[in-house]
């Protein structure tokens, strides 16, 4: 009878000979070199679960230079991108490959970058690795492929558990973005953290400080762009951890006491990620964007709180303040600037659509909502409809069918006016003929006059609008 671990040994052989005999021919290479190569961490765990891609991670005895060689004899394409870390990565057809030498890592006290040395032997390898599910390996040069798993992943992986191979304390000393890849896996594979080693993030947490925001951001897009954000979230609030790279979420608990009641914001905003997530399959899929505006979306509110005489709480202008509470965090997080300012205008614009009541808005107000989210139309759309959290069925119906009659004038108004591609009835060249003028600011001011016009009043035609300047004109001198 076969054990578990022969079991996970089988299926992950099959499942990498299957899906990527490729690897089969490298590890050849680095025999017949003399040296040998282990499938590690990442691929192996999947190739156990059955969902091996096509990123590959090796490990191996051979120094980053000779990597290199036998890289070139057998990839279209060779890079090494972290051969100061040990790395020479490579791609053959639709597999890319990153062969490390074995090593240790660590930070000291205050570094952000890791000091690497390289090791002697996979055993040691796999006993730096950050958690028992990432430290198996299936070694490919030995006769028949070798199943290595000294820490019992194989375990852990069955009962869902993320431990690390060591001490945990001593592993995130070593490298404390481990902390968040814990969050990372709990959301990605719906696992649970084992008990000593959420005490130990707990205690640790302020060790982020020292991981660059970049690594940091890369950790955290994984939670957020993986099934299940919420779980991460939820880890990285309640250790501590999102104190020192995104406070604005814990801060999102907001006191409820007896005579003020309202909702408690922070859930309110990991059910709309959930409900924005759920509504993705409009834009294609998982969408960061969207995901992260419905995180942030009202991160302006305890900065705006104010309780009401006689109960109650007020949150006014918190989609401005959230606008620009979210342009400094991000920034801080080194977004890039098209992804900061598109979350930004989203945020500022999550509560327009409360302004439209039962359908009053005029059709001016209509093209002024789609001119304002731009091509970000569709995501205003599902953040919206998301933001909606009430346990009133009846209300949230109400919401729904309202949404759904401005989406149809929106359509309609698009179809009229193509509203999507809104401009003026007269070009900036048409602008300076009728006027006589040249290139200067003024032109800008009469594409902004005739700009409103359109917004205003839809398509009037050119008579029309040259008289409009005109008139604009005339006042103007």
């Amino acid at each position: 009878m076969k054990t578990p671990i022969d079991a996970a040994a089988q299926l992950a052989i099959t499942t990498l000979t299957s899906r990527a005999p490729e690897a089969t021919e490298l590890a050849s290479l680095f025999k017949s070199a003399g040296y040998k190569l282990a499938l590690v961490g990442g691929p192996v765990r999947d190739a156990i679960l059955g969902r091996l891609g096509n990123d590959l991670d090796f490990t191996t005895d051979a120094h980053p230079k000779d990597c290199e060689k036998i890289l070139n004899k057998w990839a279209d394409s060779v890079w090494d991108i972290g051969a100061a870390f040990g790395t020479v990565a490579g791609k053959k057809g639709e597999i890319t490959v990153e062969v490390t030498t074995y090593r240790s890592e660590s930070y000291d006290s205050s570094s952000r970058k890791p000091n690497v040395e390289f090791g002697k032997t996979i055993e040691g390898d796999l006993a730096r690795r950050d958690f028992t599910i990432n430290a198996m390996a299936l070694e490919l040069t030995t006769p028949e492929p070798t199943f290595i798993d000294l820490f019992n992943g194989v375990a852990d992986l069955q009962n869902k558990l993320i431990k690390t191979p060591g001490k945990a304390e001593e592993s995130f000393s070593d490298d404390p973005l481990r902390m968040m890849r814990a969050a990372r896996f709990m959301s990605q594979l719906n696992f649970e953290i084992d008990p000593s080693v959420l005490v130990a993030i707990k205690s640790m947490a302020t060790r982020l400080e020292i991981i660059s925001f970049e690594r940091i951001r890369d950790e955290f897009i994984k939670i957020l762009m993986s099934p299940s954000p919420r779980i991460g979230i939820t880890v990285l609030v309640e250790t501590g951890l999102a104190d020192y790279f995104l406070p604005e979420v814990p801060k999102l608990k907001l006191e409820i006491d007896e005579h003020h009641h309202h909702k408690d914001v922070y859930e309110h905003s990991l059910t709309v990620l959930e409900q924005a997530i759920g509504l993705e399959s409009r834009l294609d899929g998982p969408n960061l964007t969207l995901r992260l505006a419905a995180l942030l979306h009202d991160i302006g509110k305890p900065k705006t709180k104010q309780l009401i005489a006689g109960g109650g709480v007020s949150f006014h202008h918190h989609e401005v303040v959230g606008a620009r509470m979210c342009k400094e965090r991000m920034k801080k997080l080194r977004f890039d600037n098209h992804m900061i300012e598109d979350v930004s205008q989203l945020v500022f614009l999550h509560l327009r659509f409360h302004g439209y009541g039962s359908g009053e808005w005029t059709d001016s107000a209509v093209r002024r909502y789609v001119r304002d989210a731009g091509p970000l139309l569709t995501h205003l759309h599902l953040l919206t409809r998301a933001d909606c959290t009430t346990r009133n069925k009846k209300k949230a119906e109400s919401l729904a069918k309202t949404y759904d009659q401005l989406e149809e004038r929106i359509a309609l108004l698009m179809e009229q006016e193509e509203l999507d591609k809104i401009r003026p009835d007269l070009s900036g060249e048409e602008i300076m003929q009728i006027l006589g003028i040249k290139p200067s600011p003024t032109v800008g001011k009469a594409y902004d006059f005739l700009l409103e016009l359109r917004l205003e009043k839809g398509p009037i035609g050119k008579e029309a609008a040259t008289e409009e300047l005109l008139t604009w004109w005339k006042g103007q001198n």
